[in-house]
């Protein structure tokens, strides 16, 4: 894992900051395709990332993926820091404005995530790794009030990404067949986001 390259990110402002407790404080720092192709790349198309779904992408068409949504008002991407290396991606966007929009029933504050977790820090194992993560970016998403509920939608395949989730509180809902994937909807409404976070964090 020493390989793949970690950009510096110490000057860079974080939109969020959250500790969770025995874990350490996860920042997120918004995506820049430009200073983070080279971790980019090599997360989304490792072979433990086959369900991201860029697999086979070359550089150049991860870097046109990222600065497309960078230029979007929609949909974000986030690097989550922790102890000063990136740990995470994070994707945000609204619903209405994707095409999972259509593949659900939409509902006023619906809020999707796309989420890769990174290798462990110097390759090994961590206590509480991704849900650690994971609860830091639940916790941003609360900062809107406007968000009444999480939607994800990971590949059906993909198990541990599933169980991840209910770990957290996630309910699951039905498989539902995109272009790309058939993926299993799971959603997480504001009251038990509240207490996931509650249960493991303090600010």
């Amino acid at each position: 894992m020493s390989s793949i390259p970690s950009p510096d990110l110490s000057d860079r402002t974080p939109v969020h900051r959250h500790h969770v407790d025995g874990f350490g404080e996860v920042r997120l720092v918004p995506v820049d395709p430009d200073a983070d192709l080279d971790l980019l790349y090599a997360w989304v198309t490792e072979e433990r990332a086959k369900f991201w779904g860029m697999n086979g992408y070359t550089r150049e068409e991860v870097h046109e993926t990222y600065t497309f949504l960078d230029g979007l008002t929609t949909h974000h991407a986030f690097l989550a820091v922790l102890g000063g290396r990136p740990a995470a991606l994070f994707q945000t966007y609204e619903p209405e404005a994707d095409p999972l929009g259509e593949c659900y029933d939409l509902q006023p504050g619906d809020y999707g995530v796309h989420l890769l977790i990174g290798p462990a820090h110097g390759g090994q194992p961590v206590a509480n790794f991704s849900t650690g993560l994971i609860i830091a970016l639940i916790d941003y998403i609360l900062t809107d009030p406007g968000r009444r509920r999480i939607v994800v939608e990971p590949d059906a395949r993909n198990e541990r990404a599933i169980e991840r989730l209910r770990r957290v509180g996630f309910v699951l809902g039905p498989e539902i067949d995109k272009p790309e994937k058939r993926a299993r909807l799971a959603f997480l409404e504001r009251a038990d986001a509240e207490a996931a976070v509650k249960a493991v964090s303090h600010r």
